[in-house]
């Protein structure tokens, strides 16, 4: 399932992008998914909503539901 979160998280990686941000991928156990935000979704107020409302709905529906991701 890990090599399927990156791919996922490879997907969405260029919408990020276009805003001047970006995430990195660092480790899953079980079923949490720890990324690190950097570039402008670092400092943004927003952040956790698109991690919560865009990364996290993402990867529930390409990979699994039960999916979570954190920042770190």
């Amino acid at each position: 399932m890990e090599e399927k979160v990156v791919i996922a998280l490879n997907e969405i990686r260029p919408s990020l992008q276009a805003d001047g941000g970006d995430l990195e991928y660092v480790r899953m156990d079980g079923n949490t998914v720890y990324v690190k935000l950097v570039g402008a979704c670092a400092g943004c107020p927003m952040s956790q909503m698109t991690l919560k409302g865009g990364v996290e709905r993402y990867l529930q529906d390409k990979v699994d539901s039960k999916l979570i991701v954190e920042s770190i």
